[in-house]
């Protein structure tokens, strides 16, 4: 049985990345529906837009574009689907599309996904699915401690992914490998204002952007994520350190929806001795939904 599932997810993974059925909203077509309810998500801006993809016999086609408002409503529930791709309906994936998109398929940004049920029914959505992220995150952990290891002597300016509590640093997060078309990034989050601290794919080696544009010259940074604010400085105790699951390409400067590790606030503490502790929030965050097919 576990296989069976196994195989399902792949073939509908590679109709995604294999072919699409166009762009556009057909609420107009005759034919059956599907309505899909979806809650945790965002207003994604006007760059980008939400699309649905049903999997018909191994192709990717579409369900339906739509938007969220900044209260989280879908700008639409029902779409209309021909009556042969419902029958041949096995699964329904949510992918973030640009709003003007030459390309008639599916980006690889692909958000909740679900097989439909033996009746051909319903689907339950889940970032967790394999034709999604793959992983629901719930099992990712994170440790951080604040310094400025590129200007020693203001501590509370800097955070750096790291454990140092056996005495030798050691990656500070625990985190799945991503598919593609996603990428973590880290934030601190003073005064109301999110800060990006760099994104990155490992948990070792430096993040996108090193110590950042911010950071001091007295010294080289560690090879792990993080990052120092020293000129312009910014004091980071009572603050908030977050970790975000970014689309690649990004539809925004701000973080995303997706964010399994927090910390809130950061404590006072500096130096590799006081390591801090991220709160895990996944399933509290988690983007869920189900799609039901109404005949």
């Amino acid at each position: 049985m576990r296989f069976n599932r196994w195989v399902f997810a792949a073939c509908a993974a590679a109709a995604l990345a294999a072919c699409g059925g166009g762009n556009g909203n057909i609420s107009g077509n005759s034919g059956p529906s599907i309505n899909v309810q979806l809650i945790g998500l965002e207003n994604l801006g006007a760059r980008s837009v939400y699309e649905g993809w049903l999997i018909v016999n191994g192709a990717a086609k579409s369900a339906g574009r739509f938007t969220v408002d900044d209260r989280g409503v879908m700008s639409q529930t029902n779409f209309k689907i021909a009556s042969a791709d419902i029958a041949g309906a096995s699964a329904y994936v949510l992918t973030i599309e640009p709003q003007n998109d030459p390309d008639p398929g599916p980006t690889k940004t692909h958000l909740v996904a679900g097989n439909f049920d033996a009746a051909r029914t319903q689907a339950a959505l889940s970032v967790g699915h394999t034709s999604a992220l793959g992983n629901d995150f719930t099992s990712a952990t994170g440790k951080f401690f604040l310094a400025t290891p590129t200007n020693p002597g203001t501590d509370d300016q800097g955070i750096w992914w790291v454990d140092a509590s056996s005495g030798t640093p050691q990656a500070g997060l625990n985190l799945p490998t991503l598919p593609e078309g996603w990428v973590y990034e880290g934030w601190v989050v003073v005064d109301g204002k999110p800060t990006s601290t760099g994104r990155f794919t490992r948990v070792t080696g430096a993040d996108s952007d090193g110590a950042g544009p911010a950071a001091g010259t007295a010294a080289a940074a560690p090879p792990f994520p993080g990052q120092d604010f020293v000129n312009p400085a910014k004091k980071l105790p009572g603050g908030m350190a977050v970790i975000s699951i970014e689309p690649e390409p990004d539809n925004s400067p701000a973080p995303f929806l997706l964010k399994p590790l927090l910390t809130n606030p950061m404590g006072s503490a500096t130096g590799p001795s006081n390591g801090q502790t991220m709160l895990n929030q996944a399933n509290k965050l988690n983007p869920t939904g189900t799609v039901t097919i109404v005949r």
